[in-house]
């Protein structure tokens, strides 16, 4: 677990110093901040959509995954759920901000593989490598949103510490399969995409209602294994 405390930590040192940015920061810079986070988001989603698809063995899972996901957040109603808890305690931007760091934290090869090779071999490098980057983001994530953005450690902490508990527990390297990985880094990839047009305040394409469509991918591949 060590990698996934070091981890957290970088996340909530980040969201520390960002915050005591954020302080001196006029509203003319916090804007440049916000649209460079946007660009950034972007650019991260697009990437891991490229670098991704061209490793999928099935091209149309991904489809099918953010259709279903769609469909099935909308019908809970998850996006609507959260605005109307964020805008009864006047937290509705921090949210914004929460769902995107959320998603560049935990979506991602280093955020998945890196749990699985530190329990089954004792190697943190891949999560030393993913708390350097999340420390960067984290700064920039607070000095736009503030203090509050420091929730997202929690959430990668539990992330990271479940698939780290899974993968100690079965001992095994294969316990996520690098198909899986690559399917849902794509899926990762398009929610990013989304979370970036949202702070960019291109469309707000209520990415929050589309996060079932990350364990679509998960379902077929279990229903898979059951029938090879």
């Amino acid at each position: 677990m060590l990698g996934t405390i070091v981890n957290t930590a970088c996340i909530v040192a980040g969201s520390i110093l960002g915050s005591l940015l954020k302080k001196g920061l006029n509203e003319k810079v916090q804007n440049a901040l916000f649209n460079a986070l946007g660009l950034v988001t972007l650019a991260l989603g697009a990437r891991m959509c490229v670098v991704n698809l061209g490793k999928s063995e099935f091209p149309v899972l991904f489809i099918a995954s953010m259709a279903i996901g769609a469909l099935a957040g909308t019908w809970i109603d998850i996006a609507g759920r959260i605005d109307r808890a964020a805008e009864k305690h006047n937290v509705s931007r921090l949210v914004q901000g929460l769902t995107a760091s959320c998603l560049l934290y935990c979506i991602g090869t280093l955020s998945i593989v890196g749990p699985v090779m530190s329990a089954v071999y004792g190697d943190n490098t891949y999560l030393f490598t993913n708390a350097t980057l999340d420390f960067v983001s984290a700064t920039v994530f607070a000095a736009t949103y503030g203090i509050g953005m420091v929730w997202g450690a929690l959430v990668l902490f539990c992330w990271q510490g479940s698939i780290y508990l899974l993968a100690s527990v079965l001992n095994s390297a294969e316990v996520i399969p690098e198909a899986l990985m690559v399917e849902i880094s794509i899926v990762g990839g398009v929610l990013l995409l989304s979370s970036g047009l949202s702070i960019l305040k291109i469309k707000d394409c209520r990415t929050m209602n589309m996060l079932p469509a990350l364990l679509v991918p998960v379902i077929f591949f279990l229903i898979r294994s059951l029938f090879t």
